[in-house]
This record gives C-alpha cells, structure tokens and sequence, in this order.
C-alpha cells in the first residue's frame, strides 16, 4: 500500500518538474523556425502561435498570440496579452516588431492558423484595427479572464472570416463571449 505522502510526492513530482525546466531567466526566447522568413516571403502573412504557458501552467494551460506581416514587410508585428506588464503600469496589450515564433519562456510554440496570400491584406487591416479597440488592454487575470488567450479569442469574434480556433488548453479565450 502505498503511503499518503508517497502519493503527494508521485503527484507533485511532475508539477516540480514543469517548473524546474521553465525558469524564466535562463529559457530561450528564439526563433522555432516556423515562420517563413520575410526577406524572402513578399506576401502577406498570418500566424497564430500557442506555447505552453510558464511554469506550472503550461500543465493545464498554453499561451497564444498573433503575429502579422503585410505584403512586402521586412518583420512580422506580434500581438499578445502579457500580464506582467500590468504591474509596471503598462497596457497588458503588446504590440511590437518581434520574432513570430519565438519560443515561449522556453517552450516551443505551436502554429495553429497559418494564413498566407489573397485576402489577407484585407485580414491583417481588420486585425491591425481590432487590436487597436481591444477592451480589457489594461486589465490581466490569470483565471477566468480576460488573459492572454482572451485576446485572440476576441479577434476571431471581430474578424470572423480570419477563421481561428484556438486549443481547449487556450484558458481564458472564452471571457471574450
């Protein structure tokens, strides 16, 4: 028979581990190599990313953002909610020139939308537009929302002919209902 605090240790001893390797200071942060790379992709390109989440979330959890190029750019703008920005007093909405499909704390992204060619000039506009009238930019909960999978959930609301469905593990995506 297996003792109670045998149990608690074979029960934790995953969740220790996923934060073990998920240290913030140490995990990469480049490139996957997914996107196409834009010196040499003229047309327009849309790609939605999901990684697990940090730490002991990545267990239950991913995190998802968007990154767009338009039709002969050089770089891809990403879209996300980060939370930590709220307490330093920043909007939780970044918007930055960045490497798409940059791993996430360490964690290798995943594409789930990939959009490419005709059409999606007229996307990326809508998207650029949305972003820009994103309710909750300033506010962050981990659970039930609005959080980073809340964000691109609302953007599929708002754009419907982007056509994406984010993961069951996207948590929060439903706070955009």
């Amino acid at each position: 028979m297996i003792q109670p605090k045998h149990l608690l240790i074979l029960l934790l001893l995953p969740l220790l581990t996923a934060c073990a390797n998920n240290d913030w200071r140490t995990a990469s942060r480049a490139s996957a190599g997914i996107a196409p790379d834009p010196s040499t992709t003229p047309e327009p390109v849309i790609q939605v990313y999901a990684a697990d989440a940090w730490g002991w979330r990545g267990i239950f959890a991913v995190h998802t953002w968007i990154a767009l190029k338009p039709r002969n750019a050089d770089q891809y703008t990403v879209y996300e909610v980060v939370g930590w920005r709220e307490r330093r007093g920043l909007p939780v909405l970044r918007i930055e020139q960045d490497t798409p499909d940059r791993h996430w704390f360490g964690a290798r992204p995943e594409l789930i939308l990939d959009r490419r060619g005709e059409g999606v000039d007229e996307l990326i506009t809508q998207i650029e537009s949305t972003a820009q009238n994103y309710p909750w930019k300033h506010e962050y909960r981990v659970f039930p929302g609005p959080n980073s999978n809340t964000f691109p959930a609302w953007v599929a609301q708002k754009v419907p002919d982007l056509q994406l469905e984010l993961p069951f593990r996207a948590i929060g995506s439903g706070w955009a209902d």
